[in-house]
C-alpha cells in the first residue's frame, strides 16, 4: 500500500465528488482516525455478499488496459468502510440495498447477481442507476458508484497503474535563473 494517510485520501474525496458525495462517506472524510489498509477490524459481509460485492465492484470498475476493482481490493475496501466508518443506519442502508440487487437478479433472472453474464448485470446496474429497480432507494446506485471509486483510486493500483504517480511533480533544476521565476514557489 501507499504511504499515503487514508484519511487525507478519504479528505480527497470531498474534492473529487463535491457537494454530491453520500453522506456516509463524507462523515468518514471529517471523523478523527484513520484505519490501516483495507482490513476491516471485523467481518460485515458473508461470503455471498463478498462475492456479490466484487461483482458489483468488477462492473463499476472493470479490468481493461489495467486491473479492475478487483485486482485494486474495492470489496475489501467496502467491507472496512462498512465496519469501521459507517453508522448501523447507514450500514443496513447499504446490506438492504445490495440485498434488493441480488434479489432484483434472482426473481428476472433466476441467478445471483454475481453468477450472471456481464451484460445482464449491466443492464441491471443501469436499472438501478435509473432508479427503476422495485424497493431500491434513489440513491443506492451513487452511493456505491462513489464507494467503489473512492477505493480504487485510495488503492496503489488506482494511484500507480490507472493515473500517473508523481510523488514530487516536476524536476529539480537548481541552477533555474531567478529572473525568468519573478517569484517563490511553494507547496
Amino acid at each position: 500500500m501507499l504511504n499515503t494517510n487514508r484519511r487525507d485520501l478519504l479528505a480527497g474525496a470531498v474534492v473529487l465528488f463535491g457537494s454530491s458525495l453520500v453522506a456516509p462517506l463524507a462523515r468518514a472524510a471529517t471523523a478523527a482516525g484513520s484505519p490501516a489498509g483495507f482490513a476491516a477490524s471485523h467481518a460485515v459481509f458473508t461470503e455471498e455478499q463478498r462475492t456479490l460485492v466484487a461483482a458489483l465492484s468488477e462492473r463499476i470498475i472493470p479490468t481493461t488496459d489495467t486491473p479492475g476493482a478487483i485486482a485494486a481490493g474495492v470489496p475489501a475496501f467496502i467491507e472496512m468502510m462498512l465496519a469501521d466508518w459507517y453508522g448501523p443506519t447507514d450500514r443496513n442502508e447499504f446490506m438492504a440495498g445490495i440485498g434488493i440487487v441480488d434479489g432484483y437478479a434472482r426473481v428476472r433472472y433466476a441467478k445471483p447477481f454475481a453468477q450472471l453474464p456481464p451484460d445482464s448485470q449491466d443492464a441491471i446496474l443501469s436499472l438501478a442507476m435509473e432508479n427503476a429497480v422495485p424497493g431500491l432507494a434513489r440513491s443506492f446506485f451513487d452511493h456505491c458508484r462513489q464507494m467503489v471509486i473512492l477505493g480504487y483510486y485510495s488503492s496503489e493500483i488506482g494511484c500507480k497503474q490507472e493515473r500517473v504517480y508523481l510523488p514530487v511533480p516536476g524536476r529539480y533544476d537548481g541552477a533555474y535563473p531567478y529572473a525568468e521565476v519573478r517569484r517563490i514557489f511553494s507547496s
